[in-house]
């Protein structure tokens, strides 16, 4: 399944049943935009006071992105059509937004109704790990 990007703000709780990849204890986070425009956001560990993530909807950064979605994961989280599912980019940031990458390879997909959402790794894919954002 090809899924359409975020593009609005997106705000709210969301539930990763197999958390996330090295964390995989945190399995309930709250989405918050970090600005007006919805064009950043913090992903915050509600277990893990500590644990937080910038993520970041795909289109204003790469707007020609559009990940095919393996079947277990349509499965796993109960997408039945396109419009069910909204994508968002986790972002490294370590000295400022001019050397800020995200990861293309492995987006945060979440079901828009449910809020049910995982970290998908597009196996076979040759996208990279550590694109720079392009405002």
């Amino acid at each position: 399944m090809t899924v359409p990007t975020v593009q609005q703000g997106l705000d709210g709780a969301l539930v990763f049943s197999q958390g996330l990849p090295g964390f995989p204890e945190a399995r309930h986070f709250a989405l918050v935009a970090l600005d007006d425009a919805g064009l950043v956001y913090a992903l915050r560990s509600i277990e893990d006071e500590g644990l937080r993530f910038l993520a970041v909807p795909p289109a204003p950064f790469f707007p020609d992105y559009s990940p095919e979605l393996p079947d277990d994961a349509v499965t796993e989280l109960g997408l039945e059509s396109e419009e069910d599912a909204l994508v968002l980019l986790l972002v490294t940031c370590t000295t400022g937004i001019e050397d800020a990458t995200a990861n293309l390879l492995a987006p945060i997909v979440v079901h828009a109704r449910t809020h049910q959402a995982a970290q998908v790794v597009l196996s076979g894919s040759d996208l990279p790990l550590r694109a720079p954002l392009q405002p």
